[in-house]
């Protein structure tokens, strides 16, 4: 028997406990021998829930207890989470988590003491909800491909509004309301809507892609606040969708990483990711494009996630699966100089095309989305010929346009 224990008791680790009590049957076929939870730690007191049977309080109880192979860890937070997964580790025991937010921050130091004490930090959870995506890139994808991009739609919260937005044309504050009554977002959304959410999960991919670690805090990061239902009119008039990424892709041999809006074509598989959903694409130079879909949150979708890695790590006692990635910090490409397609909005109309084109070379024009307005395309230009193309007269905004 394989016994292991829940930290943490809310949305993610009472799916998990779920999981393990409703399809235990399929789990002891799978993996050979039974599957069972001990503890279950939280501060909380759940009166009537079958939980109470195996409710602890103190950690210490889980670290002492030699029976316990392997720790689940969903509290969530920085601290802390290292400060328990650390000490398990120390134990002796194998550590899967669903915390994007220590993994961004402190992966690399939980995965050395993982392989110091022979025990697996796993973490297939910390992005994409339910979708597998950190198993495949490991085993499957990265061995025998050089990847030079991977892009995703990789928070749910924020695909929800942005494709709201796109088809009843509201405004964002009214989308994000009926988010927040629907459950979709949190009461204080700022780590979706501004992108952080999304940095985390990019930074993750991104260190695991390029072998070395991505400081999340060196990405450059936009969220959607500044999305207005202008901006979808323009998507909607080039045959697009505005959807937030999250990209770490190699240009030259240079590696550059960032979270922003951008406007998706249909030639992209991201085109179709609608609502809550998520989508992250990969290209590898043997691969091409590949692209994993799916429920990007939500407790059993997520729970699942952290299950397969449990019953991977029970099935791999004493074998480091994966060790992880260097702890020495990539230098990313000087974001002025990364360039995109954009679309830049001005007042007035076609006669100001001349000048713009002087600053950013040529431009193709986009008329009739807004009164008063015209829009201009522009062909491959650093972030620094956007900025100069900023300070003309009438300039109102820019968007990023997926090639």
């Amino acid at each position: 028997m394989v016994q292991i224990a829940i930290m943490g008791y809310g949305t993610i680790g009472s799916g998990v406990y779920d999981v393990v009590n409703t399809n235990q049957a399929i789990i002891q076929g799978n993996l050979g021998k039974e599957l069972r939870v001990k503890y279950v730690l939280d501060l909380r007191e759940f009166p009537g829930d079958p939980v109470e049977s195996v409710l602890v309080h103190d950690v210490n109880v889980i670290i002492n207890d030699p029976e316990v192979e392997i720790v689940v860890e969903t509290m969530g937070g920085e601290h802390p989470a290292f400060e328990f997964v650390s000490s398990m580790l120390k134990a002796g025991k194998s550590v899967v988590t669903s915390n994007k937010n220590l993994v961004a921050a402190k992966g690399v130091e939980l995965m050395k003491l993982a392989v110091e004490h022979n025990v697996n930090f796993m973490y297939e959870a910390s992005v994409g909800g339910g979708i597998p995506i950190i198993r495949p890139l490991t085993r499957s994808v990265l061995p025998i491909n050089d990847v030079d991009e991977i892009t995703g739609i990789l928070n749910g919260t924020t695909n929800y509004i942005l494709t709201k937005m796109y088809h009843d044309g509201s405004e964002m504050a009214s989308v994000l309301k009926e988010a927040q009554e629907k459950g979709y977002a949190e009461r204080n959304p700022e780590a979706d809507v501004e992108g952080y959410d999304a940095c985390r999960k990019i930074a993750i991919l991104g260190s695991i892609v390029t072998g070395q670690q991505i400081d999340y805090q060196s990405i450059p990061t936009e969220g959607i606040t500044h999305v207005t239902k202008e901006d979808v009119l323009y998507a909607k008039k080039l045959g697009r969708v505005i959807r937030l990424l999250g990209t770490c892709r190699k240009v030259d041999g240079t590696y550059y990483a960032e979270v922003a809006p951008y406007m998706v074509g249909s030639n992209s598989p991201l085109f179709a990711v609608n609502g809550v959903f998520n989508g992250i694409m990969v290209h590898g130079n043997m691969l091409d494009t590949v692209m994993f879909y799916g429920q990007g949150a939500g407790s059993h979708p997520t729970a699942s996630a952290v299950m397969s890695d449990v019953v991977d790590a029970a099935a791999h006692t004493g074998r480091i699966i994966y060790p992880g990635w260097s702890g020495d910090k990539i230098r990313l490409g000087e974001y002025d100089e990364w360039k995109h397609v954009f679309l830049l909005r001005f007042l007035g109309d076609a006669d100001r095309k001349e000048a713009v084109e002087a600053v950013v070379g040529p431009i193709q024009v986009v008329e009739g989305c807004v009164p008063g307005e015209i829009g201009f395309i522009t062909g491959s230009i650093t972030n620094r010929d956007v900025a100069e193309a900023a300070k003309l007269e009438g300039f109102i905004s820019r968007f990023r346009v997926k090639r």
